[in-house]
C-alpha cells in the first residue's frame, strides 16, 4: 500500500467547526504542538486537527474499503 503524507489542498474552502475535546486530549494536543514547534512555540494546536483527522481517515482500511465501494461518499462532490 502507498504511504500517504499529510498535505493541505490549497483550492478547497475551509469549513469552520466547533468541537469540545476532553481535557486529557486537549493537553495531549498542546503537548504535540509544543514538540512540533520546538523552542519557538509557534505551532497553534488548532492547526494540527485537520492533518491529524486526514491522516487517521487515510490510514483506516475499513473507511478506504467503504469509499471504494461508494459508501460514505459526499453528495456535494
Amino acid at each position: 500500500m502507498t504511504e500517504l503524507k499529510i498535505r493541505e489542498i490549497p483550492d478547497e474552502k475551509p469549513v469552520k467547526m466547533t468541537v469540545a475535546l476532553p481535557a486529557d486530549l486537549h493537553r495531549d494536543l498542546l503537548a504535540y504542538a509544543a514538540l512540533l514547534s520546538g523552542n519557538d512555540g509557534a505551532t497553534d494546536p488548532v492547526r494540527l486537527v485537520a492533518p491529524m483527522l486526514r491522516q487517521f481517515m487515510m490510514s483506516d482500511k475499513g473507511f478506504a474499503k467503504a469509499r471504494r465501494k461508494g459508501k460514505g461518499t459526499s453528495s456535494e462532490k
